[in-house]
Parts: C-alpha cells; sequence; structure tokens
C-alpha cells in the first residue's frame, strides 16, 4: 500500500505565524534549508518524517493536528457547493480543490461564505412577499447555519470548555454523582431546584433564583438540563470569551451557539474526558455500558464520543448524525473523513435510515463511500417519550461510525468480515456530488456528469451517466 503524502503548509505557516518566527529562524530549528521550508509551506513538497519528528521535538507540536479535518471538510463542502446548477461550466478538479483548501483555506471559507449568502438570496426572492417592507429583511446568514458551521470548523471539540467541564466534575467529592454536585454548586448561588408537572423541561427565573425541571424527562435528560443552566450561571466569562472569538454576524446567531456551548459544557461534564475516554476504550465503545456507568443518554454518549479530540490524548475519530424519519439530519460531527452533506438529505443507502424499521435494535453496516474510504457505521432509533399520554412523541435515528481501521476498537464491529471488500455496501454523501453511475437508489442526476438518455432503453434509472 503506498504511503499517503502529507501536505500541510498552511498548518505550518499558522504554526510559525504563532512561535512569532520568520522562515528562516523556522527553518533553522526544523533543520532544514530556507527553500525546502518554502515549498512546504506551499505545498510544492511533502512535510518529511524528520520535519514531523523535529515538530515534536522542538516545539513540543502535536503532530496529528497536520492531518486535522479542515481540507477534508473544505473540499467536501466546495464540491457540494460547486454542484449548484449556477455553476453550469467546468467544475474544479478533485485536486484543484484539494490544492485551494491546503494552500489557501482562507479563501475557500470566503467562497463557502459567497455561496451561501446567494443561496439564501434566491430562497428570500422566492419568498419576497414575506420579506417587503420588513426592516430586518437585509440579506443576513441563517443563524442557525452559522452555529453549525461554527462547531464544523471546530472538529466539535472546545478545548476550553472542555477542560472547565472536566474541572468540575472532578472537584465533586468522592461518591457524590455529577447531579448531586450541580446541586449543591446552584445551591452555593443561592439557586433553588424544584420539579414540576410541566412539559418544559427548564425554567428558570433569575429575579426569585428558581429553576424548574419537569420530572416528566428522564433522569439523564433533567442532569443535562441542569449542567447546562450551571453553564449559563458560572461559566458566563468563558461562554462569551469563546463567542467573541468566533464572531458571529447576527446576535441571534451568537444566541444559539451560546447555548450550544452550554450544551457541550453540560456534555463535557456529565462525561468529563479523561474517565470518559478510558472508559470508552475499557468498554470497547459499548454505549449502553457508556450510558449506564456516566447516567447518559445513548445519543448523549454517542454525541460525546465524536467530541473525542482533545490534542495529545486523542479517541477514536468518530462521526455522529441524526435524523428525523423525513430524512433530514438535525445533528452532524465528523472527525473522520466523511462529511454530511450541508444541503438536502444523507445517503438513502445509509444504514440510519433504517433504524427506524427496526425499533430497538443496533444496526451494523460496513461502507464504501466514492472516494475508496471505508467506514464501519452503527446506528440505531431513539424515542423521545413526551412523559405523559396526550405529549407527543420524538423519534429520532443515530448513527456512529469511524473508518475500517479502527473497527477492531469497537465491540460492535465483532464477527463482522472487515477484512472482506465484497462485504462493503457503497454509500454516498449527497446525489448532486456522488460519482456513482449505478445507484438503484439516486433521486436526482449527479451534476457533474454528461446523461445519455435512449428513448429506447430503461434500466433501472431513465437515464444513463457517462
Amino acid at each position: 500500500m503506498a504511503v499517503q503524502k502529507l501536505y500541510a503548509g498552511a498548518k505550518l505557516r499558522e504554526l510559525r505565524g504563532r512561535l512569532g518566527l520568520t522562515q528562516k529562524g523556522f527553518a533553522e530549528k526544523l533543520g532544514v534549508s530556507l527553500p525546502y521550508l518554502n515549498q512546504m509551506e506551499n505545498n510544492n513538497r511533502p512535510v518529511s518524517t524528520a520535519v514531523v519528528l523535529n515538530l515534536a521535538q522542538e516545539f513540543g507540536y502535536d503532530v496529528t493536528e497536520l492531518q486535522s479535518g479542515d481540507e477534508a471538510r473544505l473540499v467536501s463542502d466546495m464540491r457540494e457547493a460547486l454542484a449548484d446548477p449556477v455553476f453550469s461550466g467546468t467544475s474544479p478538479s478533485l485536486a484543484d480543490l484539494r490544492l485551494l483548501a491546503s494552500n489557501t483555506p482562507s479563501f475557500a471559507r470566503a467562497f463557502l461564505d459567497l455561496h451561501t449568502a446567494y443561496r439564501q438570496s434566491h430562497e428570500r426572492l422566492a419568498s419576497l412577499d414575506e420579506a417587503l417592507g420588513r426592516e430586518e429583511s437585509k440579506l443576513q446568514p441563517s443563524p442557525w447555519e452559522e452555529v453549525r458551521d461554527f462547531f464544523h470548523y471546530c472538529d466539535n471539540y472546545l478545548d476550553a470548555v472542555d477542560r472547565a467541564a472536566e474541572s468540575f466534575a472532578n472537584r465533586a467529592p468522592a461518591g457524590t454523582s455529577i447531579h448531586d454536585a450541580a446541586i449543591s454548586a446552584l445551591a452555593a448561588r443561592q439557586v433553588t431546584v424544584n420539579l414540576t408537572d410541566s412539559d418544559v423541561m427548564r425554567s428558570y427565573d433569575p429575579h426569585n433564583r428558581r429553576l424548574d425541571l419537569s420530572r416528566r424527562s428522564t433522569a439523564s435528560t433533567r442532569t443535562f438540563q441542569l449542567l447546562i443552566q450551571l453553564a449559563l450561571l458560572t461559566q458566563d466569562k468563558l461562554l462569551e470569551a469563546t463567542l467573541d472569538l468566533a464572531r458571529f454576524h447576527s446576535d441571534a446567531a451568537r444566541g444559539i451557539a451560546k447555548i450550544g456551548l452550554a450544551n457541550y459544557f453540560a456534555g463535557a461534564a456529565m462525561m468529563p474526558y479523561a474517565r470518559f475516554l478510558s472508559a470508552a476504550q475499557e468498554t470497547r465503545h459499548d454505549l449502553e455500558r457508556l450510558a449506564d456507568r456516566f447516567g447518559a443518554s445513548m445519543e448523549q454518549v454517542a454525541h460525546r464520543l465524536s467530541t473525542m479530540q482533545r490534542p495529545g490524548a486523542k479517541g477514536i475519530p468518530f462521526f455522529f448524525v441524526r435524523v428525523d424519519p423525513a430524512g433530514t439530519i438535525t445533528k452532524r460531527h465528523s472527525a473522520t473523513t466523511l462529511q454530511f452533506a450541508r444541503f438536502g438529505g444523507a445517503c438513502p443507502l445509509w444504514n440510519v435510515h433504517r433504524a427506524f424499521e427496526t425499533p430497538g435494535r443496533f444496526l451494523r453496516q460496513l461502507a464504501e463511500t466514492p472516494d475508496g474510504v471505508r467506514y464501519f457505521c452503527l446506528a440505531r432509533d431513539v424515542t423521545k417519550s413526551g412523559g405523559a399520554f396526550d405529549a407527543p412523541i420524538r423519534r429520532y435515528a443515530i448513527g456512529l461510525g469511524c473508518e475500517v481501521r479502527h473497527a477492531k476498537a469497537l465491540v460492535y464491529a465483532d464477527h463482522m468480515e472487515i477484512d472482506a471488500p465484497e462485504a462493503f455496501e457503497p454509500i454516498g454523501i449527497s446525489c448532486r456530488i456522488c460519482e456513482r453511475k449505478t445507484c438503484h437508489q439516486r433521486a436526482v442526476p449527479p451534476l457533474e456528469r454528461r446523461l445519455r438518455v435512449d428513448p429506447d432503453h430503461r434500466g433501472i434509472l431513465p437515464y444513463q451517466v457517462d
């Protein structure tokens, strides 16, 4: 198997900038010539093994950061954007997109922002009657999508928030649950916690310093909501500082992101990084055992597994996704090269869609994407009761997966033929950018391919893809 060359020019330039070194000074510390460093920083040459070792020894640099998921995310997002019919000409090659993402990631993000603005403008014009006459009709990025992309490009790992949550959890006295520790921390701030028979999961009255939690919620949900409120009350400076760095375009996006950060704190406090990583490895990532050990739901555990990307102590790079019965992606996080469609639904061949048909069961799948990367995928339905006969029930399916090279560390992959190429099912990201020519579940033609229509011939599809 050929060894993949490592091109990380943007990362080298970023590190040199943080260190305040000139190219000459940086080259001397790495033990290379100035022209050689210049070529590496411009991705004209790969990063050599000797340079990787010197980065670790000289600067204590976590060399796994050289292969962060930013480039793969940008390439995937640009391919999907370029599949928009507005780009009717010849699309850039995959090699060109990789070069752009690697050499000038800021330009790639600017292109994506521009396409997002175009798409939102197009959608606003389609509903002009709703927007006319409103002062707020000025074009703004979608707050929800802006926040989604913020977490997307952070690898869904926020070091300062994660460590603050872990520190809080580790300060709890031995034998004290995280739920009781949170109650005590709130009591120290004169906040009382009450259970109510309401369908509102959490309600805080700042004037009376009273926090109401619904007894209809599960124990794990009550603990999670308790910790969210604790984060909002005790970690405000940290959350606000993180939001300042994000530079959101609107107050709405900032507000949504703040709740997202508080949610992140809650999950990290329930499942502190070091303890959770150790338990995940010990149980071979058994969701049910981890949920029982940490008093969490399986969805919370699966989501937490996708965040274990602390430099120097990384877990398995997982992707995590949640879809509703209509196939709409409601949560998506990926520390792998697999990136989810930014627009539209996920590939119908993916097992997460079949989870609704088999409630209460784990579905396992060996899958291969068009780029030849193979994955182990796990899916299960999740039902969230409203806690009363007449309360609405929310149904979702969650998907968790990793590259197949990590599969042996998962209990769910036992007895699967992970070494048999024929065992892997073909899946894609989005029909618009999927290159498979004969997919029987294709919804729309691939926009990067020419089509042939033969009125005297009909196969699975009403056209043939060249």
